[in-house]
């Protein structure tokens, strides 16, 4: 008796495990939709997270699979998007010379798909996003590009694309071997150029001290976002690096405070969970 009660509760937890988990695959494009939730996403709080990686690749389970675990134990629903990105080998040679490959507006067609599979399939009210590095830069475009997203949370994001401080790297991948040198293309994807008085909140974190993204980037946001009105908070840490997502090993204890004051801002906006 004691054995199939044991293996009843095993099978009830792959089950649930299952439920929890889904891998969706998002409608017009090869991006999916990992899904961390376990509440209504009619009335529970849903957040698109988007993880860096200087759209030539995904840092998928640090700043995407631990942070949305991390959400989903803070009452979210959260779902990692596996969005378009150019690939190691566009990084390494310069094929999409002659190829297209990966480039904007894919990862934006992707992360439409996204908002779109969770208010037609799944009926969600509440969508807000978080990104990453790149992932940031990704949060604030779908933020300024979909109707109705609640917040943004972009993390140590790549803002600029025409500044001297931009993430070349990212630049490159995004707009592909000819975008990056066309000036008007740089202009219209430079988040601190595209803020209009319909942003919603944002929530801005990032360290002087990082190695990878100029930390200007940030400040460019945060003049961008207080010049036109948008409510938003940014924080800015002197020390905590880059890519330390929601890790108590990674970084440092000053910019590890971070989680606990995006939780904080969520609920000074009177966001309900």
């Amino acid at each position: 008796m004691r054995r199939i009660a044991v293996l009843l509760f095993l099978c009830a937890a792959l089950c649930g495990e299952a439920r929890l988990q889904t891998v969706v695959d998002l409608v017009g494009t090869t991006a999916t939709l990992e899904c961390y939730a376990d509440k209504d996403p009619g009335t529970a709080p849903c957040v698109v997270v988007c993880p860096g990686g200087s759209y030539c690749w995904l840092d998928y389970e640090h700043e995407g699979v631990e942070v949305a675990k991390w959400l989903q134990s803070q009452g979210f629903n959260a779902y990692v998007l596996r969005y378009r990105v150019a690939g190691w080998w566009a990084w390494a040679t310069h094929y999409r010379l002659l190829f297209r490959g990966h480039q904007y507006p894919d990862p934006l067609v992707d992360a439409k798909a996204a908002v779109g599979y969770l208010r037609d399939s799944l009926h969600a009210r509440h969508i807000g996003f978080m990104g990453f590095s790149a992932g940031g830069h990704l949060t604030m475009l779908a933020a300024l590009n979909i109707p109705n997203i609640e917040w943004a949370a972009p993390i140590y994001p790549v803002v600029s694309m025409s500044e001297d401080c931009t993430h070349r790297r990212s630049r490159r991948a995004l707009l592909g071997e000819y975008g990056k040198g066309n000036a008007d293309l740089r202009d219209s994807l430079s988040i601190e150029r595209r803020i209009t008085a319909a942003c919603p909140p944002v929530f801005l974190v990032n360290c002087v001290d990082d190695p990878v993204v100029d930390y200007r980037n940030s400040v460019l946001l945060d003049k961008a976002l207080t010049e036109r009105g948008i409510p938003h908070t940014y924080i800015q840490y002197k020390t905590g690096g880059h890519g330390f997502g929601v890790r108590k090993d990674k970084g440092t204890t000053e910019c590890q405070q971070w989680p606990g004051e995006f939780l904080r801002w969520l609920n000074s906006i009177s966001y309900k969970q």
